[in-house]
């Protein structure tokens, strides 16, 4: 059965600084825990706990540039480019640019805070 989305609900976010993000589908807005589809916007500056997500995220930057850091990797992902993590791999996402960055993040299976696995801060 074909379940329309009117809308998206905003969900709190971790980090320093204020950023939204907009879940279409996933737990909270459509009830589905296959995936998890929602729009970004990260202001500048903004940085979240490290993390080692039981998901593989995809990420599509729609505009600016948004910051990947693996434990053995940094990316730099720019306008029209995306990047997939893998479950259990440590991963922290910032955007240190100038503006921001919007982007698309796809969960598989979807986000939740119970296997999302931050870092633990002090």
């Amino acid at each position: 059965m074909a379940q329309f989305i009117n809308s998206p609900s905003i969900i709190k976010a971790a980090g320093n600084k204020e950023k939204i993000i907009k879940e279409f589908f996933g737990h909270i807005n459509s009830k589905t825990s296959e995936v998890s589809i929602a729009y970004m916007k990260s202001p500048e500056g903004w940085v979240e706990p490290g993390q080692s997500p039981k998901f593989n995220e995809y990420t599509v930057v729609l505009k600016g540039k948004l910051r990947i850091t693996s434990k053995n990797e940094e990316f730099e992902v720019s306008e029209g480019q995306g990047i997939m993590t893998e479950k259990d791999e440590w991963v922290r996402y910032s955007t240190p640019f100038e503006g921001g960055a919007e982007y698309i993040a796809v969960c598989l299976p979807a986000f939740s805070p119970e296997i999302v696995q931050r870092d633990q801060t002090e």
